[in-house]
C-alpha cells in the first residue's frame, strides 16, 4: 500500500495515476491523517468483491493474519486458507505453541 498526501497529489497528480496503474492501493492523507483509499478498478474487485479483495491483499502484504482475515470475512480459518489458495496466493498457517512446548522440554 502506498500513501499520498493531498499536497503531493495537488503538486503531482500523475503519482496517483502511476500507483493505480500498478494496482497499488493508495492511502490518501491530509497532514498524515488518513482521509480515504484509492484503488484501481480491476477484475478482482468485480469477481471477488471489494472487501474480500482488499483483505486478501492485506494478508499477502502481512497487514492482517490468517485469523483476522477469517474473522473479517466471517468464515473458518480452513475456508480462508482455501480462499487465499484459490486466488493464487501463498498460505501460511503456523502455530508456535507446539514449538514453544518443544523448546521448554528441550531446555529442561
Amino acid at each position: 500500500m502506498k500513501a499520498l498526501g493531498i499536497r503531493d497529489l495537488q503538486k503531482n497528480p500523475s503519482a496517483l495515476t502511476k500507483f493505480l496503474e500498478e494496482n497499488e492501493y493508495t492511502l490518501i492523507t491530509k497532514r498524515n491523517v488518513p482521509l480515504g483509499i484509492a484503488i484501481s478498478f480491476n477484475d478482482d474487485i468485480i469477481t471477488k468483491g471489494l472487501k474480500t479483495s482488499l483483505l486478501i491483499n492485506a494478508y499477502e502484504e502481512g497487514l492482517v493474519s490468517l485469523g483476522e482475515l477469517a474473522k473479517a470475512l466471517d468464515i473458518s480459518k480452513k475456508e480462508a486458507m482455501k480462499l487465499i489458495s484459490i486466488n493464487g496466493k501463498n498460505v501460511i498457517d503456523y502455530d508456535f505453541k507446539e514449538d514453544l512446548e518443544n523448546l521448554k522440554d528441550f531446555a529442561q
